[in-house]
């Protein structure tokens, strides 16, 4: 009886324990949980704001179409009466085949927004990029389309590798493909730049910016801990050149031990997967910089 009496207790004992354990687990799953859908967010974040600038593009275009077309209008009906059938017709057939190459191009590139380049050979197409709802660059690439699609003119930053993008998405076969990737690198960069600026704008007093390379792919930033007075170096690295957070963050002081402390892990943790300024601005909130 005392036998029996044991083992349920330590039944008991190990259901309690199994229970424990899965409780422990339970805080690190709902980390990484949450941890995915920072990213998630900060993935459709990006491309909303890609979307606010591509409606913004595609505004002005019409804009510029809308322009074209009433001066070539103009001059025709300079040329012949207005109320000839003739000139209507030629009007129509003209409008048509103008319509039709536009088409044809939109509809190769997969959506964005394009201008048939002056010799009739290509199409222009334009890459908006924004961050946060602010409108930022817009670049070109000039694409002429036979005998084989080829980049002819852009104003592509020469650090963005081009013609590496071009290959590894196979332009030729998936030129869409091959334009989605190229507006992540170029949404990426200019969000990074965008944060780099609001850090010198918002913290010119307090953070001083060591270092910066032209990709803002490396940022070192010095600041001060107001309790201990003492300065730490901090620098965030963006291996992945499509995305505008930081893939790796680390801490350099004097005192060996403020960077291993709980407080300047979430400091880690905070600039992992926030913006940098919106980071900065926690951080000085809580007491943590000066």
């Amino acid at each position: 009886m005392q036998g029996a009496s044991t083992k349920g207790v330590l039944s008991h004992l190990s259901l309690l324990e199994v229970q424990a354990r899965s409780r422990k687990a339970q805080p690190r799953q709902q980390q990484s949980r949450v941890k995915e859908l920072k990213v998630k967010v900060e993935e459709l974040i990006m491309q909303r704001d890609q979307l606010r600038a591509e409606i913004q593009t595609h505004q002005n275009l019409q804009k510029l179409r809308m322009s074209m077309d009433k001066q070539c209008a103009h001059e025709e009906d300079e040329e012949m009466d207005e109320d000839s059938e003739d000139s209507q017709i030629l009007r129509l057939m003209a409008r048509h085949t103008q319509l039709k190459d536009l088409l044809h191009a939109h509809h190769l590139i997969g959506g964005y927004d394009i201008i048939k380049t002056s010799q009739g050979k290509g199409v222009c197409v334009s890459l908006a990029t924004a961050y946060e709802g602010t409108y930022l660059d817009t670049y070109n690439l000039e694409i002429d389309l036979k005998p084989t699609l080829r980049i002819s003119r852009h104003n592509i930053p020469s650090f963005i590798p081009l013609n590496s993008l071009a290959e590894q998405s196979n332009m030729q076969t998936d030129i869409k493909g091959f334009l989605n990737t190229l507006s992540q690198h170029l949404n990426a960069f200019a969000s990074r730049k965008q944060q780099l600026k609001l850090v010198k704008e918002l913290f010119h007093k307090s953070v001083e910016v060591l270092e910066s390379n032209v990709l803002c792919s490396i940022l070192v930033l010095m600041f001060t801990v107001p309790r201990e007075n003492t300065a730490v170096l901090c620098k965030l690295e963006y291996t992945d050149h499509t995305r505008c957070l930081p893939t790796q963050v680390s801490f350099e002081c004097e005192d060996e031990k403020l960077p291993e402390s709980p407080q300047w892990k979430e400091n880690c943790s905070l600039l992992m997967e926030t913006p940098v300024h919106q980071a900065l601005i926690t951080m000085k909130k809580m007491g943590n910089i000066a």
